[in-house]
Protein backbone atom coordinates (compact mmCIF):
# COMPACT_ATOMS: atom_id res chain seq x y z
CA UNK A 1 0.00 0.00 0.00
CA UNK A 2 3.05 2.61 0.87
CA UNK A 3 4.55 1.62 -2.51
CA UNK A 4 1.09 2.44 -4.17
CA UNK A 5 0.94 5.78 -2.69
CA UNK A 6 4.57 6.83 -2.92
CA UNK A 7 4.11 8.51 -6.66
CA UNK A 8 1.80 10.56 -5.54
CA UNK A 9 3.18 11.93 -2.43
CA UNK A 10 5.91 12.27 -3.59
CA UNK A 11 4.45 15.09 -6.19
CA UNK A 12 3.11 16.92 -2.87
CA UNK A 13 5.90 16.99 -0.64
CA UNK A 14 9.54 15.29 0.07
CA UNK A 15 8.22 14.95 3.52
CA UNK A 16 5.38 12.72 2.71
CA UNK A 17 7.68 10.35 0.39
CA UNK A 18 10.24 10.18 4.11
CA UNK A 19 6.55 9.52 6.17
CA UNK A 20 5.99 6.69 3.90
CA UNK A 21 9.49 4.79 3.54
CA UNK A 22 9.27 5.03 7.62
CA UNK A 23 6.19 3.09 7.61
CA UNK A 24 7.47 0.84 4.87
CA UNK A 25 10.40 0.22 6.89
CA UNK A 26 7.90 -0.64 9.98
CA UNK A 27 6.11 -2.90 8.21
CA UNK A 28 8.99 -4.95 6.71
CA UNK A 29 11.06 -4.74 9.82
CA UNK A 30 8.79 -7.45 11.22
CA UNK A 31 8.46 -9.88 8.46
CA UNK A 32 12.22 -11.62 9.26
CA UNK A 33 11.67 -11.82 12.77
CA UNK A 34 8.16 -13.89 11.74
CA UNK A 35 9.66 -15.67 9.29
CA UNK A 36 12.59 -16.80 11.60
CA UNK A 37 10.14 -17.75 14.57
CA UNK A 38 7.87 -19.53 11.57
CA UNK A 39 11.10 -21.43 10.45
CA UNK A 40 11.94 -22.90 13.80
CA UNK A 41 8.47 -24.56 14.70
CA UNK A 42 8.21 -25.91 10.55
CA UNK A 43 11.39 -27.16 9.79
CA UNK A 44 13.73 -29.82 11.20
CA UNK A 45 16.79 -28.15 13.09
CA UNK A 46 18.95 -30.74 10.57
CA UNK A 47 17.72 -28.60 7.69
CA UNK A 48 17.54 -25.18 8.97
CA UNK A 49 20.30 -23.75 6.56
CA UNK A 50 18.60 -24.98 3.63
CA UNK A 51 15.22 -24.02 4.87
CA UNK A 52 16.27 -20.62 5.68
CA UNK A 53 18.85 -20.45 2.69
CA UNK A 54 15.64 -21.69 0.30
CA UNK A 55 13.43 -19.00 1.53
CA UNK A 56 16.26 -16.46 0.90
CA UNK A 57 16.76 -17.74 -2.81
CA UNK A 58 13.13 -16.27 -3.69
CA UNK A 59 14.18 -12.86 -2.27
CA UNK A 60 17.12 -12.92 -4.74
CA UNK A 61 15.49 -14.08 -7.58
CA UNK A 62 12.62 -11.20 -6.31
CA UNK A 63 15.81 -9.00 -6.21
CA UNK A 64 17.57 -9.75 -9.82
CA UNK A 65 14.01 -9.58 -11.30
CA UNK A 66 13.08 -6.34 -9.74
CA UNK A 67 16.49 -4.80 -10.43
CA UNK A 68 15.66 -5.83 -14.30
CA UNK A 69 11.97 -4.56 -14.35
CA UNK A 70 12.12 -1.64 -12.84
CA UNK A 71 15.51 -0.51 -15.06
CA UNK A 72 12.80 -1.50 -17.80
CA UNK A 73 9.67 0.66 -15.96
CA UNK A 74 12.02 3.52 -15.54
CA UNK A 75 12.55 4.06 -19.30
CA UNK A 76 9.03 3.02 -21.04
CA UNK A 77 6.76 2.45 -18.22
CA UNK A 78 3.48 3.95 -18.18
CA UNK A 79 2.21 6.90 -15.41
CA UNK A 80 5.40 8.80 -16.79
CA UNK A 81 8.29 5.99 -16.34
CA UNK A 82 9.37 5.57 -12.93
CA UNK A 83 5.64 5.96 -10.94
CA UNK A 84 5.20 2.81 -12.82
CA UNK A 85 7.43 0.77 -10.49
CA UNK A 86 5.80 1.71 -7.46
CA UNK A 87 2.58 0.32 -9.28
CA UNK A 88 3.72 -2.25 -10.19
CA UNK A 89 5.44 -3.67 -6.86
CA UNK A 90 3.03 -2.31 -4.70
CA UNK A 91 0.63 -4.95 -6.32
CA UNK A 92 2.60 -7.40 -6.34
CA UNK A 93 2.87 -6.55 -2.37
CA UNK A 94 -0.88 -7.14 -1.52
CA UNK A 95 -1.08 -10.01 -3.62
CA UNK A 96 1.69 -11.77 -1.92
CA UNK A 97 0.09 -10.10 1.90
CA UNK A 98 -2.84 -11.61 1.04
CA UNK A 99 -1.53 -15.58 0.38
CA UNK A 100 0.66 -14.73 3.37
CA UNK A 101 -3.12 -14.12 5.87
CA UNK A 102 -4.58 -17.33 3.98
CA UNK A 103 -1.73 -19.77 4.12
CA UNK A 104 0.62 -19.33 7.01
CA UNK A 105 0.07 -20.56 10.99
CA UNK A 106 2.35 -20.61 13.74
CA UNK A 107 3.12 -24.01 14.39
CA UNK A 108 1.88 -27.50 13.55
CA UNK A 109 -0.67 -27.40 16.53
CA UNK A 110 -2.20 -24.45 15.33
CA UNK A 111 -2.38 -25.24 11.68
CA UNK A 112 -6.74 -26.31 11.19
CA UNK A 113 -5.99 -29.40 8.10
CA UNK A 114 -2.80 -30.93 9.36
CA UNK A 115 -2.82 -34.43 9.89
CA UNK A 116 -2.29 -36.28 12.65
CA UNK A 117 0.37 -38.20 11.77
CA UNK A 118 2.25 -35.00 10.03
CA UNK A 119 1.74 -33.22 13.63
CA UNK A 120 3.32 -36.37 15.36
CA UNK A 121 6.40 -35.92 12.85
CA UNK A 122 6.84 -32.50 13.97
CA UNK A 123 6.39 -33.60 17.80
CA UNK A 124 9.04 -35.75 17.49
CA UNK A 125 11.73 -33.89 14.94
CA UNK A 126 11.53 -30.40 16.62
CA UNK A 127 10.36 -31.40 20.20
CA UNK A 128 6.80 -30.25 21.92
CA UNK A 129 8.69 -27.33 23.92
CA UNK A 130 9.84 -25.79 21.12
CA UNK A 131 6.71 -26.18 19.35
CA UNK A 132 4.25 -25.12 21.58
CA UNK A 133 5.98 -23.35 24.54
CA UNK A 134 6.18 -19.40 24.88
CA UNK A 135 8.57 -18.98 27.92
CA UNK A 136 9.39 -14.80 28.69
CA UNK A 137 12.14 -13.59 26.54
CA UNK A 138 15.48 -13.57 28.22
CA UNK A 139 16.50 -10.03 27.46
CA UNK A 140 19.10 -9.44 30.08
CA UNK A 141 20.36 -12.80 28.90
CA UNK A 142 20.40 -12.19 25.49
CA UNK A 143 22.17 -8.68 25.83
CA UNK A 144 24.85 -10.03 27.98
CA UNK A 145 25.36 -12.74 25.18
CA UNK A 146 28.94 -12.64 23.24
CA UNK A 147 27.46 -14.87 20.32
CA UNK A 148 24.29 -12.70 19.92
CA UNK A 149 26.48 -9.66 20.08
CA UNK A 150 29.11 -11.36 17.49
CA UNK A 151 26.09 -12.47 15.17
CA UNK A 152 24.52 -9.01 15.45
CA UNK A 153 28.10 -7.38 14.15
CA UNK A 154 28.42 -10.16 11.88
CA UNK A 155 24.74 -8.91 10.32
CA UNK A 156 26.31 -4.87 10.58
CA UNK A 157 29.16 -6.25 8.03
CA UNK A 158 27.41 -8.17 5.86
CA UNK A 159 24.42 -5.22 5.42
CA UNK A 160 27.57 -2.78 5.43
CA UNK A 161 28.90 -4.85 1.79
CA UNK A 162 25.69 -5.96 0.70
CA UNK A 163 23.89 -2.60 0.70
CA UNK A 164 26.55 -0.74 -0.74
CA UNK A 165 26.34 -3.10 -3.69
CA UNK A 166 22.81 -3.06 -3.98
CA UNK A 167 22.00 0.63 -3.33
CA UNK A 168 24.86 1.65 -4.85
CA UNK A 169 25.89 -0.29 -7.83
CA UNK A 170 23.45 1.43 -10.05
CA UNK A 171 24.53 4.76 -8.94
CA UNK A 172 28.16 3.69 -9.52
CA UNK A 173 26.87 2.16 -12.94
CA UNK A 174 25.41 5.44 -14.08
CA UNK A 175 28.17 7.48 -12.77
CA UNK A 176 31.43 5.81 -13.18
CA UNK A 177 30.42 3.52 -16.69
CA UNK A 178 27.67 5.68 -17.94
CA UNK A 179 25.04 2.94 -18.45
CA UNK A 180 21.00 4.37 -19.41
CA UNK A 181 18.53 2.69 -16.72
CA UNK A 182 17.66 0.17 -18.90
CA UNK A 183 21.62 -0.98 -19.46
CA UNK A 184 21.74 -0.35 -15.59
CA UNK A 185 18.58 -2.86 -14.81
CA UNK A 186 19.97 -5.19 -17.33
CA UNK A 187 23.44 -5.87 -15.90
CA UNK A 188 22.90 -5.58 -12.54
CA UNK A 189 20.23 -8.28 -12.60
CA UNK A 190 22.94 -10.19 -14.51
CA UNK A 191 25.11 -9.56 -11.62
CA UNK A 192 22.57 -10.40 -8.85
CA UNK A 193 22.09 -14.40 -9.98
CA UNK A 194 24.95 -15.50 -9.00
CA UNK A 195 23.55 -15.25 -4.94
CA UNK A 196 20.01 -16.26 -6.39
CA UNK A 197 22.00 -19.39 -7.68
CA UNK A 198 24.18 -20.26 -5.16
CA UNK A 199 22.33 -19.50 -2.26
CA UNK A 200 21.04 -22.91 -1.81
CA UNK A 201 23.76 -24.31 -2.91
CA UNK A 202 25.77 -22.77 -0.18
CA UNK A 203 22.50 -24.03 2.08
CA UNK A 204 22.94 -27.62 1.27
CA UNK A 205 26.83 -27.46 1.83
CA UNK A 206 26.53 -25.97 5.57
CA UNK A 207 23.80 -28.96 6.37
CA UNK A 208 25.27 -31.45 4.63
CA UNK A 209 28.97 -30.46 6.70
CA UNK A 210 26.20 -30.34 9.86
CA UNK A 211 25.49 -34.37 9.56
CA UNK A 212 27.20 -36.04 12.48
CA UNK A 213 30.12 -37.74 11.77
CA UNK A 214 31.53 -34.51 9.74
CA UNK A 215 32.12 -31.09 11.29
CA UNK A 216 29.93 -29.40 14.40
CA UNK A 217 27.47 -26.72 14.02
CA UNK A 218 29.93 -24.40 15.99
CA UNK A 219 32.94 -25.02 13.03
CA UNK A 220 31.09 -24.53 10.50
CA UNK A 221 29.17 -21.51 11.45
CA UNK A 222 33.00 -19.52 12.09
CA UNK A 223 34.12 -21.47 8.89
CA UNK A 224 31.39 -19.46 6.68
CA UNK A 225 31.54 -16.07 8.21
CA UNK A 226 35.34 -16.19 7.80
CA UNK A 227 35.63 -17.48 4.35
CA UNK A 228 32.54 -15.70 3.21
CA UNK A 229 33.48 -12.27 5.01
CA UNK A 230 37.09 -12.44 3.41
CA UNK A 231 35.73 -13.42 -0.89
CA UNK A 232 33.04 -10.90 -0.46
CA UNK A 233 35.51 -8.26 0.64
CA UNK A 234 38.53 -9.40 -1.88
CA UNK A 235 36.03 -9.02 -4.56
CA UNK A 236 34.30 -6.03 -3.34
CA UNK A 237 37.64 -3.97 -3.76
CA UNK A 238 38.34 -5.30 -7.35
CA UNK A 239 35.17 -3.99 -8.44
CA UNK A 240 37.18 -0.50 -7.97
CA UNK A 241 39.86 -1.70 -10.62
CA UNK A 242 38.12 -3.52 -13.39
CA UNK A 243 38.43 0.04 -15.31
CA UNK A 244 35.29 0.65 -17.84
CA UNK A 245 35.51 -2.85 -18.93
CA UNK A 246 31.40 -3.42 -18.29
CA UNK A 247 31.76 -7.52 -18.84
CA UNK A 248 34.94 -7.75 -16.34
CA UNK A 249 33.01 -5.35 -13.90
CA UNK A 250 29.97 -7.45 -13.91
CA UNK A 251 31.87 -10.80 -14.07
CA UNK A 252 33.86 -9.36 -10.68
CA UNK A 253 30.66 -8.22 -9.30
CA UNK A 254 28.91 -12.13 -10.49
CA UNK A 255 31.34 -13.52 -8.27
CA UNK A 256 31.07 -11.42 -5.47
CA UNK A 257 27.16 -11.79 -4.99
CA UNK A 258 27.82 -15.35 -5.16
CA UNK A 259 30.34 -15.06 -2.52
CA UNK A 260 27.89 -13.43 -0.09
CA UNK A 261 25.31 -16.20 0.49
CA UNK A 262 28.31 -17.93 1.88
CA UNK A 263 28.71 -15.67 5.09
CA UNK A 264 24.85 -15.19 5.07
CA UNK A 265 23.79 -18.66 5.16
CA UNK A 266 25.24 -18.57 8.78
CA UNK A 267 23.73 -14.92 9.92
CA UNK A 268 20.34 -16.06 8.84
CA UNK A 269 20.35 -19.67 10.05
CA UNK A 270 22.58 -18.99 13.63
CA UNK A 271 19.28 -17.58 15.56
CA UNK A 272 18.18 -21.08 15.17
CA UNK A 273 21.26 -22.79 16.58
CA UNK A 274 21.18 -20.34 19.64
CA UNK A 275 17.65 -20.22 20.62
CA UNK A 276 15.12 -21.54 18.80
CA UNK A 277 12.10 -20.79 21.30
CA UNK A 278 13.41 -17.12 21.07
CA UNK A 279 14.62 -17.04 16.93
CA UNK A 280 12.13 -14.46 16.20
CA UNK A 281 13.04 -12.28 19.24
CA UNK A 282 16.62 -12.72 18.74
CA UNK A 283 16.46 -12.04 14.53
CA UNK A 284 14.48 -8.36 15.64
CA UNK A 285 17.61 -7.32 18.18
CA UNK A 286 20.31 -8.76 16.22
CA UNK A 287 18.76 -7.08 12.88
CA UNK A 288 18.25 -3.73 14.65
CA UNK A 289 22.12 -3.27 14.97
CA UNK A 290 22.58 -5.07 11.04
CA UNK A 291 20.17 -2.73 9.91
CA UNK A 292 22.14 0.69 11.39
CA UNK A 293 24.50 -0.62 8.51
CA UNK A 294 21.34 -0.50 5.74
CA UNK A 295 21.24 3.15 7.15
CA UNK A 296 24.41 4.39 7.45
CA UNK A 297 26.38 2.43 4.00
CA UNK A 298 24.46 4.62 1.65
CA UNK A 299 25.02 7.66 3.32
CA UNK A 300 28.62 7.11 3.98
CA UNK A 301 28.83 6.06 0.27
CA UNK A 302 26.96 9.70 -0.81
CA UNK A 303 29.76 11.37 1.48
CA UNK A 304 32.42 9.92 0.12
CA UNK A 305 31.62 10.40 -3.57
CA UNK A 306 29.97 13.42 -3.14
CA UNK A 307 32.16 15.40 -5.24
CA UNK A 308 32.65 13.63 -8.11
CA UNK A 309 31.67 10.32 -8.15
CA UNK A 310 34.72 9.31 -9.77
CA UNK A 311 36.82 6.19 -9.94
CA UNK A 312 38.96 6.66 -7.32
CA UNK A 313 36.27 8.20 -4.78
CA UNK A 314 33.94 4.81 -5.03
CA UNK A 315 38.07 2.84 -4.69
CA UNK A 316 37.33 4.48 -1.58
CA UNK A 317 34.21 3.17 -0.61
CA UNK A 318 34.98 -0.29 -1.55
CA UNK A 319 37.79 -0.42 0.38
CA UNK A 320 35.96 0.66 3.37
CA UNK A 321 33.50 -2.31 2.93
CA UNK A 322 36.30 -4.44 2.77
CA UNK A 323 37.21 -3.34 5.71
CA UNK A 324 34.19 -3.46 8.13
CA UNK A 325 34.10 -6.84 6.26
CA UNK A 326 36.74 -7.90 8.13
CA UNK A 327 36.08 -6.80 11.02
CA UNK A 328 33.35 -8.74 11.64
CA UNK A 329 34.79 -12.11 10.12
CA UNK A 330 37.13 -11.31 13.27
CA UNK A 331 34.69 -10.86 15.78
CA UNK A 332 32.74 -13.56 14.59
CA UNK A 333 35.32 -16.00 14.65
CA UNK A 334 36.72 -15.14 18.01
CA UNK A 335 33.10 -14.90 19.75
CA UNK A 336 30.48 -16.24 17.38
CA UNK A 337 29.40 -19.33 18.34
CA UNK A 338 26.83 -22.41 16.87
CA UNK A 339 25.63 -24.19 19.86
CA UNK A 340 22.41 -23.49 21.48
CA UNK A 341 22.82 -21.20 24.33
CA UNK A 342 22.08 -22.06 28.39
CA UNK A 343 19.71 -18.75 28.42
CA UNK A 344 17.45 -20.65 25.41
CA UNK A 345 15.74 -23.00 27.19
CA UNK A 346 15.19 -20.20 31.04
CA UNK A 347 11.82 -20.51 32.19
CA UNK A 348 11.42 -17.17 33.13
Amino acid sequence: MVSLLTPAAARVQIGLVIALQVLSGLGGGVMRPAIQAMVARWSAPKYHSIVVNGIETGMEIGDVVAILVAGVLCDYGFAGGWPSVFYVFGMVSCVWSAAWFVLCYNSPFTHPLISTTERQYWEKTISADDLVERPPTPLREIFTSAPAWALAIAGFANNWGFLTMTTCLPLYMHDVMGLDMTWNGALSAIAFTGSAIFTPIVGLAADWLRFPGRLSTNVVRKGFVVVGFALSGLFLILVGYTGCNQILTVAVIFVYMSCVPIAYCTIIANQLDLAPVHAGTLMGLTSTLSNVASIAAPLVVGALTVERSVRSEWQNVFFLAGGVYAFGAVVFLVFGSGNRQGWADAKG
